[in-house]
């Protein structure tokens, strides 16, 4: 299939729905010794065979998952539901505790403005707060051919930070402690997803003639533990591989990318405190600030030369990343004067800050702070993330190229979209689990997440090819960025989370 059919494939994948309407359940399920309970859950009149009801589990612990139960908890409207996470991570039910001595892992995430006011909005930041962090406000993209380079910088668009690093544990751990902090109905099953039946109609007597309606509206899952419960709703936030979506049989769209990334932490003999991205011919190279003296590499390059540098001798590889950063590849930019010589200068009375800063070296990289992982690099949509008592968020609905960080600020994104979905179904009494109020998320989170997909995905494309023409619209581009403060705010705006498109609006 060519990938023009398949972008029309995904595009379409935005309408055709169906309407229903049910009504809203607060049940909760009775204890057994395989779970995790924050509160002692209440018993519901008319449960057959001991089996929890739910209103909502959430399979997937990780970030995005935590991210969803954290923001249900703080909301006025949904904090009274019942909600079972269904996570074998030992992490979710014993206390993990961050050293702040030791050096940081190499999985880390550049969070969007927008995702830390979701985090201070539901009290997370200041967890995030007490552990190591990097806000930076200022950021530069160039690539190998010395033709151009674009500056960002937070004032020009009135702001203190463009964004955040911060590992992932220390993420996940703000929001459990955030969560920790409520007297939300939260349930943990320390084990793994086998199977969902999903009710065949809505009808509350069973074939014994009996009234079933506990299970009846129900979506029944049994866990490898041989426990069991019913939901009112399913949430996939199991990932990219989701067991969810597999069960589910809901397909996906997407292919794979000639290239892998290695990730690692550096320490640097000064603080970084800018975010860096060279674009190579193989793949981009970014160097983000950690805190302290240590920065994150994520590095796209071809499977062999992934393999390569991860067996290579830290020193080598320390001399690779110094070679890619600065003049590997082919030449630095020039710095170019915004003044009477220069194309752009009939702007001059509308520059940003950044406009008149200068290209500049990234700090060199002293040493190798941490092990190195390298992990194949894809793109994948799912065709629908709503169907009915089962929705999908995060990497279960879409992966993405890192080249911009952008995958969990969408998973986020999807998180804080569903809990207001929610809250207005809990609002206007209506079933949680009902297609016709999912699909005001997937309506919503489909449309943006398909627009951030296709830029990522053409960015990756045009700067794999090293061809004459080509390299000459990348140069315009990178001044057109650089000197156009209109678009360049535009630009700052779209990817601090704000959904408006850069060149459109």
């Amino acid at each position: 299939m060519n990938r023009l059919s398949v972008s029309r494939r995904i595009v379409s994948n935005i309408h055709g729905f169906r309407y229903v309407q049910r009504t809203l359940c607060s049940d909760t399920g009775v204890k057994n010794p395989d779970l995790v309970s924050e509160k002692k859950p209440l018993e519901k009149p008319g449960l057959t065979d001991d089996i929890p009801q739910y209103d909502i589990a959430i399979v997937g612990g990780g970030m995005v998952g935590m991210a969803l139960a954290c923001s249900l908890a703080t909301m006025p409207l949904t904090k009274q539901l019942s909600v079972a996470i269904i996570d074998s991570n030992p992490a979710l039910i014993n206390n993990f505790y961050i050293k702040k001595e030791d050096p940081p892992d190499p999985r880390v995430s550049t969070v969007t403005p927008a995702t830390i006011s979701f985090f201070k909005d539901m009290g997370a930041w200041e967890f995030v707060q007490q552990n190591r962090h990097a806000y930076f406000d200022k950021m530069q993209v160039w690539d190998y051919t010395g033709l151009g380079y674009t500056r960002y910088n937070a004032r020009d668009v009135d702001a203190d930070v463009l964004g955040c690093v911060v590992e992932n544990k220390v993420l996940h751990k703000s929001l459990l402690s955030c969560i920790q902090n409520t007297d939300f109905q939260k349930t943990i099953h320390s084990s793994r997803l086998s199977s969902i039946t999903f009710p065949a109609m809505s009808s509350v007597t069973s074939s014994s003639g009996t009234s079933s309606s506990a299970s009846g509206s129900s979506a029944k899952l049994e866990l490898d533990n041989g426990n069991s419960m019913y939901a009112k709703l399913v949430v996939g936030a199991d990932g990219s591989k989701s067991s969810v979506r597999e069960l589910a049989r809901i397909q996906t769209t997407g292919w794979k990318y000639s290239q892998s990334a290695i990730i690692c932490t550096v320490e640097h003999a000064v603080e970084n405190f800018c975010a860096w991205q060279r674009f190579l011919p193989n793949g981009p190279i970014a160097l983000l600030p950690i805190g302290e003296k240590f920065s994150n590499i994520v590095w796209s390059m071809n499977p062999k030369e992934a393999v390569d540098r991860s067996s290579m001798s830290e020193d080598d590889f320390v001399q690779a990343v110094n070679h890619a950063l600065d003049d590997g590849y082919g030449p630095q930019p020039r710095s170019k004067s915004f003044e009477g010589g220069n194309v752009f200068s009939w702007l001059k009375a509308d520059s940003t800050s950044s406009t008149h800063e200068g290209f500049e070296v990234p700090p060199k990289v002293t040493k190798l702070a941490s092990h190195r992982m390298a992990f194949p690099l894809s793109l994948m949509h799912a065709n629908s993330y709503a169907s009915k008592r089962l929705v999908l968020i995060g990497d279960a609905a879409h992966t993405v190229h890192p080249l911009a960080g952008q995958g969990v600020n969408m998973g986020f994104a999807d998180a804080l979209c569903l809990s207001k979905v929610i809250a207005e179904g809990v609002a206007v009494g209506s079933d949680i689990g009902e297609i016709t109020l999912l699909q005001r998320y997937e309506s919503e989170r489909k449309a943006a997440n398909i627009t951030m997909m296709a830029i990522l995905d053409g960015f990756q494309k045009a700067y794999s090819i090293d061809f004459m023409p080509i390299n000459v619209l990348r140069a315009l581009a990178f001044n057109g960025a650089q000197y156009i403060s209109p678009l360049k705010r535009k630009i700052i705006s779209y990817a601090s989370g704000n959904q408006m498109l850069p060149l459109f609006t």
